[in-house]
């Protein structure tokens, strides 16, 4: 089966001009290439994608809608959140103040102590990883523990490997 046929390159490179975005100005330079006899395997290891992808896109292409609109992905809004507006706005509020505000007897928040105050404030799981992004969502950063030489060196005489305790550091507002 033979691509883009009907469509001349200088539609492709004048739908180049138009478009926003890397993926659709990808996609029309991919089918430049390829009508300038590039083959498909080609441009699969030029884009590091799968020689399929590149199928795709160029199918993609023969369509009687606008080039523009051929090349762009359709909006796809993921997800329902967990939390409601309302409750991400009341945990952003808690987690800047100290645990101790909030009824939990810890020095700091962490992602752990994120996802044992959602279930039992929200009912709702979130896995550690998630929590980790609602901390940065809710404007913390994690800061690094900072440690002096003597704690630096006590510390390397302690321990061996690499299971050293990393949760003395903490979430801070940015």
């Amino acid at each position: 089966m033979d691509h883009l046929d009907e469509i001349s390159v200088e539609e492709l490179q004048e739908a180049l001009d138009n478009v926003e975005g890397k993926k659709p100005a990808q996609r029309l330079l991919a089918a430049i290439a390829y009508k300038n006899g590039v083959t498909q395997t080609e441009l699969a290891e030029w884009h590091d994608v799968q020689r399929r992808t590149i199928y795709s896109w160029l199918k993609r292409l023969d369509t009687d809608e606008p080039l523009e609109q051929a090349v762009t992905d359709a909006h796809r809004p993921g997800r329902k959140r967990k939390l409601s507006e309302k409750q991400q706005r009341e945990f952003e509020r808690t987690v800047h103040e100290p645990p101790r505000d909030a009824g939990i007897d810890a020095p700091a928040w962490t992602p752990a102590l994120v996802q044992q105050y959602l279930e039992d404030t929200y009912d709702v799981h979130y896995s550690i990883p998630s929590c980790r992004r609602l901390l940065k969502e809710a404007g913390l950063r994690y800061q690094k523990p900072r440690h002096t030489a003597t704690e630096a060196a006590s510390d390397e005489q302690a321990e061996s490997g690499d299971d050293r305790d990393r949760s003395d550091g903490r979430w801070v507002p940015e």
